[in-house]
């Protein structure tokens, strides 16, 4: 195909391969200087839209000018890592990934696990998706990981773990029964009628899915971070602490073992697990949370060893593989690759790319500037301030509305701008509803209306301070999460933002403000002679059916972000530091405090006649219920600006008073 290709090819055109088996010495034989010069290997992991694995392998002829451009390109315009990783079988991600998860198909017999309890003890309580390990193979399809792991098998016979490679009986078993998991119905798990079936793999049977729990994981449920659990895990007395023990000790010693065969670098095998298998740590990273030293003391146990360089580098005073300082992360280098001149010990290097990166974690401590329980108040450099959540799930309470309050007063005073923005799973997950049940189960209405009061005008304060605020959500943006984001100068929104107004599936209205300003949004939208009563209802409806945005482009559909105002980002690591663009860019061009406005056009009984005439009649046809019907009737009086006998201005204020008096 290559050589077909070549015949039409003008020079200098970059030509690459996605495979992720194939050698590219076999590709590029016999090709031209130019073609070899230009050629390279880029893998992307699947699905691409969600895992941000980005390898790219060079030919030995490939320019270093085209491989700085391909990760350039990767990290900046696609989202990605990118990792430069050596010819090898199955290459970074792969060779490490397939490793962990042989080691589990053997490790699970030799336990007597289910495959339930595997996919407990690999899922989030680690930090991995909740798809785990035997369903994630289900969703990938069981040939495939076969076809990679024979790959390896065939052409590494010199890994020192090269058995673990065969697959066995019962994988052999389900190949020929096609159970390859999702696309042929059934895998590992089995979906019928009525509920999930897994697969007994002593029996090969399906049977009813057993709940799974052990005694170690219920220590580490006050452990909100992943990183943290670590230690407590791989204590354990159970038999999920000796699951931890092997499966970690194995993967430690094998990830040591592949350096500098697979990567120079440990900080690649890191990043390529992270970013192509959704872990929130790689393999070195969990080793420093465990202790190396530690660590080492579990593979004796298990009788592995790890590589030399490891051993070494304990040795010589370095009881880390990374460390944070001056606000970057720097990673352990292995002697004899990049020796520091005139001194014989070996050092810690800085993780290149950083530079177009804030990275939270970095600067958490030696930035801080205040905290509470529910944020973190960051200086970012240049007169701008970051407010980080750190609540449950970013869930904004009391703590975190007096830190939004802190944060503006602190960037008043002493700042030129705010950027509020986290790196947690999820943006904010919204307004804390649990608090506000228990006030109205026990009817403090008072106290209710002071708490909405408070979120509404914090909400006020994050649009109509004397600085720029910059609202950087990511992942899910939900009911006050969304209208802390719409009160905002400018959003810089990942790519994968999934924002919206869903206070009607908890049964009640938008209440910070977000009622408020679909309504403004929709009065702005109003053109002379037009059909105001269509762009109401096109917002009204986007309240009252609670809808998100798949992406945050499709949240422009919404009227959620706005065009020509707001931005997004598809890398979301550039995320804080682009936010942190936006608001000197503002500050620096003289941003005053904008005038609250009062020219807000409703329409009174004519929209309020539609929506209630609509919500009657599909309460008629059996689409809504009774409550359904309620709110969306609460809703509508907002929207409308009440019952007024003709369109009219108002303020802000006046349809906030609405607001709140209907929820």
């Amino acid at each position: 195909m290559f050589e077909q290709i070549e015949k039409y090819r003008k020079p200098g055109t970059l030509i690459t391969s996605n495979t992720s088996g194939i050698p590219i010495h076999f590709m590029s034989e016999g090709r031209s200087e130019d073609f070899q010069k230009h050629f390279c290997v880029t893998h992307f992991f699947n699905p691409a839209r969600y895992l941000k694995l980005f390898e790219i392998i060079p030919g030995t002829q490939t320019s270093t000018e085209v491989l700085d451009f391909l990760a350039m390109y990767g990290e900046k315009f696609l989202g990605k890592t990118s990792v430069i990783a050596k010819d090898t079988p199955a290459f970074i991600g792969n060779r490490i990934g397939i490793f962990g998860i042989q080691s589990l198909f053997h490790l699970v017999k030799e336990l007597g696990l289910t495959i339930e309890e595997v996919d407990k003890l690999t899922g989030p309580v680690i930090g991995r998706p909740k798809s785990a390990t035997f369903r994630t193979v289900d969703l990938v399809g069981l040939d495939t990981l076969v076809h990679v792991a024979n790959g390896i098998y065939e052409n590494c016979p010199d890994d020192e773990q090269h058995e673990l490679f065969k697959l066995p009986d019962f994988i052999n078993k389900m190949m020929e029964n096609k159970w390859l998991g999702s696309k042929t119905g059934q895998g590992f798990y089995k979906k019928t009628d009525k509920d999930i079936l897994s697969l007994d793999l002593n029996t090969l049977e399906y049977r009813a899915a057993k709940k799974a729990s052990f005694p170690t994981l219920e220590l580490t449920k006050n452990i909100d971070k992943p990183i943290n659990r670590f230690k407590v895990l791989v204590k354990g007395s159970d038999k999920a602490g000796e699951f931890y023990r092997r499966s970690f000790a194995e993967i430690f010693a094998y990830a040591s073992n592949r350096i500098p065969e697979i990567s120079d670098e440990l900080y690649k095998i890191d990043d390529a697990m992270k970013a192509g298998f959704g872990w929130e740590n790689g393999p070195f990273e969990i080793w420093d949370a465990i202790g190396v030293a530690n660590g080492i003391e579990i593979m004796k146990a298990q009788g592995l060893t790890p590589a030399n360089w490891v051993i070494d580098m304990l040795a010589s005073g370095n009881s880390s593989f990374y460390t944070v300082k001056e606000g970057a992360t720097y990673f352990y280098t292995i002697p004899n690759k990049i020796q520091p001149s005139g001194s014989e010990q070996p050092k810690q290097t800085k993780v290149p790319g950083q530079e177009a990166f804030i990275l939270l974690n970095n600067i958490r401590e030696s930035k801080k500037v205040w905290s509470n329980s529910g944020a973190i108040i960051q200086d970012l450099g240049d007169g701008i301030l970051n407010l980080e959540f750190q609540s449950k799930m970013n869930t904004i309470g009391g703590d975190v509305l007096q830190a939004i309050n802190k944060a503006i007063d602190l960037s008043e005073k002493e700042y030129q701008g705010l950027v509020i923005g986290n790196q947690g799973a999820n943006f904010s997950v919204g307004a804390n509803i649990g608090m506000l049940f228990m006030m109205a189960v026990e009817q403090e209405y008072e106290e209710l209306n002071i708490a909405i009061k408070m979120f509404q005008d914090t909400m006020m304060r994050v649009r109509y301070s004397g600085i720029p605020v910059i609202v950087a959500p990511h992942g899910m943006t939900l009911g006050g999460g969304c209208e802390m984001s719409m009160h905002a100068d400018k959003v810089v929104a990942a790519a994968e933002t999934y924002i919206g107004l869903v206070e009607f599936g908890v049964g009640l209205i938008p209440g910070g403000g977000g009622s408020k300003e679909m309504t403004l949004r929709a009065s702005d939208l109003f053109r002379k002679n037009d059909v105001e009563l269509n762009v109401l209802q096109e917002y009204f409806l986007a309240v009252a059916m609670a809808k998100v945005s798949t992406s945050a482009y499709e949240a422009f559909d919404l009227g959620v972000l706005q065009h020509g105002k707001d931005v997004v980002v598809v890398n979301k690591d550039r995320q804080i530091a682009e936010a942190k663009k936006h608001a000197l860019l503002l500050a620096e061009a003289g941003y005053t405090q904008p005038i609250r406005r009062n020219d807000i056009k409703v329409l009174g009984k004519q929209a309020l006649g539609m929506f209630l005439v609509g919500t009657d009649q599909m309460k008629a046809g059996k689409y809504i219920s009774d409550h359904d019907k309620k709110i969306a009737n609460k809703l509508a009086y907002v929207m409308a600006g009440g019952d007024l006998s003709e369109p009219t201005l108002v303020s802000e204020q006046y349809l906030l008073d609405m607001e709140r008096e209907a929820f």
